[in-house]
């Protein structure tokens, strides 16, 4: 059992607390964070880059308490998230076509260690700093509780639909998996106007794909007839699974010239029959959340369209539970630490 984080939490900023606001940077009293499977692996050291005291948590939603002098963008009071990443070197070839997340300096939201030499913090605790251009604004119809999710998630699959094609109405997207990436990748789709299918290895989940969640067909992975009356009827696939399943039936749901995107990260390399990307013209592909310019412009498509995520709000007290039942994929689809109402308490509980 890990210790409790927001215990950390509040103890690590008790003593590092009472920095200055730089002249770029955002100050953010959080309100809410949501718990991403990664948290997960982070806290268990499952990568092996563990720096402790770890404070996770890259789905992050709040409001603006104070800002530095050159700040344009924010001000006061303003609505505000941040996401997977805190900084970049901000002059690279990607940086400047705004696709941050691929600058070779990215500075992941925690445990990793920033430009000055610090290590940076996430979002189980009770303000973040950040520079202004790392922070994004959500409009006003969208739940900060429900609305944290999608720094990750959202962002997540909704990149690899906008820059490979799959964004267009009537369209026929499959979604690999119903869980955190998942459920969100259905709603985009049906956002964008296309046909959705749920792909999945479990049954139960149909019901809810279909009524609940709007998608337009549910196929069970594990039924041959059918993954049979299904193949070569998709024009692309978001796969959110990250575990090591068989790929050339999947592969064979796509359409000629149909493209498979990567989101999740299996432990193991994967087998991929060449047969079945040459013979028609397949692509398989990869895709890691996306830039600045592009976790907006998701933010404010999803309050036009009504996306948000379907969640569990927790208290703090509930933390290590969310983290054991996020070990046995229980939770539909994310569970979201209300900070703002609890903090002060876990806080007193620690004096």
């Amino acid at each position: 059992m890990w210790a409790n984080p927001m215990l950390v939490c509040y103890e690590l900023y008790k003593v590092v607390g009472g920095w200055s606001t730089g002249d770029d940077d955002v100050v953010i009293k959080i309100l809410y964070c949501g718990i991403c499977h990664s948290d997960l692996h982070s806290i268990k050291n499952e990568w092996k880059n563990a720096k402790y005291p770890m404070i996770p948590g890259h789905e992050i939603a709040g409001e603006v308490t104070e800002v530095g002098k050159n700040v344009t963008k924010f001000k006061t009071g303003d609505r505000v998230g941040v996401g997977c990443m805190v900084n970049s070197c901000q002059s690279c070839e990607s940086c400047n076509k705004g696709f941050e997340n691929h600058c070779p300096g990215i500075i992941p939201t925690y445990n990793t260690v920033d430009l000055d030499g610090t290590i940076t913090y996430g979002g189980y605790s009770g303000m973040v700093v950040v520079h202004e251009r790392f922070v994004v604004r959500f409009p006003d119809t969208i739940p900060l509780d429900k609305g944290a999710p999608l720094l990750c998630a959202g962002i997540t699959v909704y990149s690899p639909m906008k820059y490979h094609g799959l964004n267009v109405p009537g369209m026929h997207l499959g979604v690999l998996g119903l869980g955190g990436l998942g459920h969100v990748a259905v709603k985009f789709g049906k956002a964008f106007g296309m046909k959705v299918t749920v792909i999945s290895s479990s049954p139960g989940k149909k019901q809810e794909a279909l009524e609940r969640l709007g998608a337009d067909a549910f196929v069970v992975s594990k039924d041959a007839e059918e993954m049979k009356a299904a193949m070569s009827t998709m024009d692309g696939i978001i796969n959110t699974v990250s575990a090591n399943i068989a790929m050339a039936p999947l592969l064979g749901l796509l359409k000629p010239n149909g493209k498979m995107i990567m989101v999740g990260l299996p432990e193991k390399p994967m087998e991929i029959p060449p047969f079945a990307l040459v013979a028609t013209n397949k692509t398989l592909a990869g895709s890691c959340i996306g830039g600045m310019r592009d976790t907006q412009e998701m933010l404010d498509l999803a309050a036009k369209h009504d996306v948000t995520a379907d969640i569990e709000v927790i208290d703090v007290e509930y933390v290590n539970t969310a983290m054991e039942r996020l070990a046995k994929a229980d939770v539909r689809y994310r569970f979201v630490i209300d900070i703002g109402n609890t903090l002060d308490k876990a806080a007193a509980a620690a004096e």
